[in-house]
């Protein structure tokens, strides 16, 4: 039997049973780490895996972040240091929103585009994808990946900067006009903002012109929970599930006059969406802001913001889709994601061309062999 000394384990009996409510809950969800294997994993991962990782398939803090947290496991003291602060990763973004946008967005863009420099599936992926659109160059996808790398480090300055966020908005008047038309209608309208620009800012514009709801959905990783429940609660958007339950919140906020507010270029779940051409290829599209625009008899508005340099702040884009809707949910998907194309041409390099727009959700239906 060899002396080396047993691994070490972030546990219930080493760090949990003293911390209160959420902060015990949180630590528990690292009984799973094991320290040799935490220093061995983050050895192994290669830059652009570990990127993947802390972006996560839809560009969130991912499974990079556990493992460094969990580099933090030998000693109970500074397992309970860490969860007594206010949750390390709240406290690490709150640092990040003291520092100047300009920087903040420069550091990002660098970082995305040493992300996108190594080779593996997301460069492949947004290659592809990018120029799938038209956008074959490859000076095109490093300035696409950089802005990748300047949206997530722009959002901690957003969640807890928001005044300073909604100064620094710009909207041109041909714009407001699509806005403030729609709005004047009173009779609801549902907000699409695909990943384009800085969609966290827009959500927050939107709710200072109208009560607006969003469906959230919980992060994968609990460790996210306290940040994202702390970003969500410094707005007045309102958010409510992405269940039937969220549904019928959206329905009944567009009855009262109110705005909703859904991200439309996720590949949706079995029976939540149809194939329909997106950029020349079948993508698979969610079906809800058809269902919900046909129930209501609202308008569907498409909405962005693009991100302006040296952190000037972000221009409003606006394109109210065409009314009346057809009623086949195919045509009505074939439409959206036309008119988003429109949009995402407006700043083509902000949109987020690293997501697997075009993969096959589990349980859906085989994608038609053309358009």
């Amino acid at each position: 039997m060899s002396g080396r000394k047993p691994a070490l384990k972030l546990n219930e009996a080493r760090c949990a049973p003293d911390l209160p409510g959420k902060k015990g809950i949180w630590a528990r969800r690292f009984s799973g780490f094991e320290a040799a294997q935490a220093a061995t994993s983050l050895r192994k991962l290669s830059v652009n895996s570990a990127t993947s990782g802390i972006l996560g398939e839809n560009g969130y803090p991912g499974e990079a972040t556990l493992l460094a947290v969990a580099f933090l496991r030998t000693d109970p003291r500074a397992c309970r240091a860490v969860f007594d602060n206010d949750y390390m990763l709240l406290a690490f973004f709150r640092f990040i929103a003291l520092l100047p946008l300009p920087v903040l967005q420069a550091f990002g863009r660098s970082l995305g585009k040493l992300a996108y420099a190594w080779p593996g599936k997301y460069r492949q992926r947004l290659k592809a994808n990018a120029a799938q659109a038209g956008y074959p160059q490859a000076a095109f996808a490093r300035r696409a990946a950089g802005q990748i790398g300047a949206s997530m480090l722009e959002s901690p300055w957003i969640w807890f900067r928001e005044k300073d966020s909604l100064n620094r908005i710009h909207l041109d008047e041909a714009n407001r006009a699509v806005l403030e038309t729609t709005l004047a209608e009173q009779r609801g309208t549902v907000f699409l903002t695909p990943h384009l620009g800085c969609f966290e800012v827009m959500a927050r514009y939107l709710a200072q012109k109208v009560a607006l709801t969003v469906m959230f959905r919980p992060p994968r990783k609990a460790i996210l929970a306290p940040l994202l429940e702390t970003a969500r609660n410094n707005s007045a958007v309102r958010a409510v599930p992405a269940n039937m339950q969220g549904v019928r919140e959206f329905v009944r906020a567009l009855r009262r006059g109110e705005a909703v507010g859904l991200l439309p270029d996720q590949a949706p779940g079995q029976g939540e969406g149809v194939w329909a051409p997106f950029f020349g290829r079948m993508a698979y599209t969610v079906t809800l802001p058809g269902k919900l625009a046909g129930q209501t008899r609202v308008p569907i508005v498409l909405c962005a913001a693009q991100r302006l340099p040296r952190g000037q702040g972000w221009q409003l884009h606006f394109v109210r889709v065409p009314e009346p809707l057809p009623d086949d949910p195919q045509a009505q998907a074939t439409l959206l994601n036309h008119s988003m194309e429109a949009l995402i041409r407006r700043c083509p390099d902000q949109y987020l061309w690293g997501y697997n727009r075009y993969k096959t959700p589990r349980g859906a239906p085989p994608a038609p062999t053309a358009p």
